[in-house]
């Protein structure tokens, strides 16, 4: 399935060497990559060396009194010092630049608003339509009972004056914006003008939305109603100019700056200092203290961290590549096909270094481990390889990345490899690349519910934070695996089975050729592709291999369709007419064409092997007798103008395809195809074969050919069964044998 390498990456493959230097560097490659994974990973996580104070916890009684060694900072925790600055920022109060001319600007709009709807409403006829007119153009959306308060002279009249004393009154003393939410709880304002600049409480201003409550209560008494409050705030909202005008931009400046103030150390200590006392209880506050102690003496490699730092190293290399070891074995003695090639070797290391580096990034900026790719690799094992091999691989990866800080304690491993095992298991259902989006829904539900599990298990946490992450996680691995997949074909020249499905659409260019061109051969390769599937999937062959291998082998005889029978009308048959070596190069030359046009459509080339091998280097029997005939039986024929050019089935998918063809094409001849009939035919043609040799290098056991011989006559039955006379056509079914015309 993969296409031979070239230079160095093709002598780091193929099978094992056998002599000591050649084994040495075989052997050597592959070991050096796994000490470079393991390198990597111990660089990407460092191992935290031990100190003499690993032991304390809060609560527990100190055994000895520890005291600083050296001088060193404390510093603040994450949380502390988020809500450090969360206050910092908080005690600035949001700044507003002071309008001295809003309420002026404001009354001026609303007498020419008001002149204007006197206007309106003093015309003597379609007063009504007039001024819910103007009230539209003007962009108040009164109702019909406040259009009738605006139509009453003594109403708008008491709106007016309700509107202009309120702005007169009260715009002046100060009344602001509305405050983002994440202000709505500041007591303070700070008011900015040219003149000054001054902090005043919250409550010594007014709101917007205090400003028409209050302007509202002072309607009359006889307009005191829902309807004209309701149109008073409605033109007040459409002219209001708030004389406080929020400046967001000064007012981040100032809250960043504050928030830049906050001191990352909460604490120094000097050395001598007691960091804690004997038979004491360890507080909070102390056991951040020691951990400050701790992480110092790590950094400045002091105490039992002196001697660790390189000890630490060494067991994290060796720690990881025993892991890695655990799927390097099960390459090594189960899929060594995968061992021997080093451009699968190349691909396998680089998805666990992509894997691992992920991690890293996620580890180092705090992001949410359920966006780890683990679903990601096995979708691409088990889509190039196998499930199996997806799911070991999956298990070593979910082990190693529990191990390590800061994943460690987080339960993750098993919900590490449950993601994993839906990829891996997934592609079984999933055919089509098109289908990509089942993927993203089997992983995200496997995740999601070992979450929820462990989340009911452990009690803490929020799994309601985590599952769309998990989400996100399985949509962002299903993405990578497919837009990476064509990459990971190229280099490796595996075919998957989506790539295989694709180049099975009869729409593709050169199988509309065939249909076109050799409509008869066409019809041949669908039923041989029939054949060829149910006798590879009664062995656990590839079936779609075959079935895409057989649609595709016969393709160079559409160039000369006109000399293979199932393509000549009628008795017409143009090799009665010629020499039977021009004729055995015709039928010869299917081969070597069928893969020249393959090549050129840039068919895959596990698909061109079938083009080659399903005639093996069987000998063209027919034209060789004829020559025998024509020259006599001493006449020197040389072996290769009657041969096909090879070579023989490599594997059990195309040595299926040769069998099926061979079956197929002498069972349309087949007159009277009874079961037994059908059965001495199949029976023959394979004794054929493996008589004259086709088989011997297919590893294809004597039980797979028996039940692949049995799978074919059960299929050969059901499309050569008897059919019932149907009276229409009686006088021509009831004809001779031997006038019956022959389909090859």
């Amino acid at each position: 399935m993969n296409a031979p390498g070239q230079g160095v990456l093709g002598r780091l493959s193929g099978p094992a060497r056998t002599d000591r230097v050649g084994a040495l560097a075989f052997h050597g490659a592959r070991v050096l990559l796994l000490v470079l994974l393991a390198v990597g990973i111990t660089l990407a996580f460092p191992p935290i060396p031990r100190t003499d104070l690993d032991g304390y916890t809060v609560g527990r009684v100190a055994p000895e009194t520890v005291i600083a060694r050296f001088s060193f900072a404390v510093p603040r925790s994450a949380e502390e010092l988020e809500r450090q600055r969360a206050q910092a920022a908080a005690a600035v109060p949001p700044t507003f630049d002071v309008r001295p001319g809003a309420a002026d600007t404001m009354e001026a709009a609303l007498q020419r608003f008001f002149n204007r709807l006197d206007t309106a409403a003093n015309q003597e006829e379609g007063a009504a339509d007039a001024v819910r007119t103007f009230l539209t153009e003007t962009g108040v959306p009164a109702s019909p009972n406040q259009v009738a308060v605006l139509l009453d002279p003594q109403g708008r009249q008491a709106l007016r004056t309700t509107a202009v004393r309120a702005v007169q009154d009260l715009i002046q003393n100060g009344v602001h914006e509305p405050l983002d939410p994440e202000l709505a709880g500041a007591e303070l304002l700070r008011l900015r003008d040219r003149d000054s600049d001054r902090t005043v409480e919250r409550s010594s201003v007014m709101s917007v939305g205090d400003f028409f409550d209050a302007a509202a209560r002072r309607l009359p008494v006889g307009w005191a109603h829902p309807d004209a409050q309701g149109a008073l705030r409605l033109i007040l909202i459409r002219h209001m100019r708030p004389s406080l005008v929020f400046n967001a931009m000064l007012t981040r400046e100032e809250r960043s700056q504050a928030q830049s103030a906050v001191q990352l150390v909460k604490s120094n200590v000097q050395m001598g200092e007691a960091i804690v006392r004997a038979n004491e209880l360890i507080s909070q506050d102390e056991m951040e203290r020691l951990d400050a102690y701790a992480e110092a003496q790590r950094a400045l490699g002091v105490g039992d961290a002196a001697g660790w730092r390189w000890s630490g190293l060494l067991g994290s290399v060796l720690f990881h590549s025993l892991l890695l070891l655990v799927f390097g074995g099960l390459l090594y003695f189960f899929r060594d096909q995968v061992y021997r090639n080093y451009r699968w070797l190349l691909v396998l290391t680089a998805l666990t270094a992509a894997y691992f580096g992920t991690a890293a990034v996620i580890g180092s900026r705090g992001l949410p481990p359920e966006l780890l790719p683990v679903p990601f690799v096995a979708l691409t094992v088990a889509v190039l390889w196998d499930g199996r091999m997806a799911l070991i691989f999956t298990v070593v990866l979910a082990v190693m990345t529990g191990a390590l800080r800061p994943f460690d304690g987080l339960m993750l491993t098993p919900t590490l490899l449950v993601a994993g095992a839906a990829g891996a298991l997934s592609v079984r259902v999933v055919r089509r690349r098109s289908q990509f989006w089942a993927f993203m829904l089997i992983i995200a539900v496997a995740h999601s519910l070992s979450l929820l599990a462990v989340w009911l298990m452990e009690g803490e946490g929020s799994a309601l934070t985590a599952l769309p992450w998990a989400a996100l996680g399985a949509a962002g691995s299903a993405i990578l695996a497919m837009g990476f997949l064509p990459v990971f074909e190229w280099f490796t020249g595996i075919t998957t089975p989506q790539t295989l499905l694709e180049w099975a659409d009869p729409t593709r260019p050169l199988l509309g050729r065939l249909a076109r061109e050799a409509p008869g051969t066409y019809a041949h390769t669908i039923s041989v592709a029939n054949v060829a599937e149910a006798a590879a999937n009664s062995i656990d062959a590839d079936g779609l291999l075959c079935r895409v291998g057989a649609f595709y082998h016969d393709v160079g005889k559409m160039l000369k369709p006109q000399y293979f029978i199932e393509n000549q009308p009628g008795t017409r048959n143009p090799h009665d007419h010629l020499k039977p070596e021009t004729s055995a190069a015709l039928v010869r030359e299917h081969v070597t064409e069928g893969h020249r046009l393959a090549r050129e459509a840039r068919v895959p080339p596990v698909i061109l092997d079938f083009i080659l091998e399903h005639h093996g280097t069987q000998e063209i029997g027919f034209f060789r007798n004829k020559a025998r005939e024509e020259n006599g039986p001493d006449a020197d024929l040389p072996d290769e103008l009657f041969r096909y050019p090879g070579p023989r089935p490599q594997t059990r998918e195309t040595a299926i395809l040769m069998l099926s063809d061979s079956v197929e094409s002498a069972a349309r001849a087949l007159q009277d195809p009874t079961r037994e009939r059908i059965r001495d035919l199949v029976v023959t043609i394979f004794d054929t074969k493996i008589r004259d040799g086709q088989l011997d290098e297919a590893p294809l056991t004597l039980g797979e050919i028996t039940r692949v011989r049995e799978e074919i006559i059960k299929v050969l039955e059901g499309m050569y069964h008897q059919r019932i006379d149907y009276p229409a056509t009686k006088h021509l079914t009831d004809a001779p044998a031997e006038a019956r015309p022959v389909a090859r």
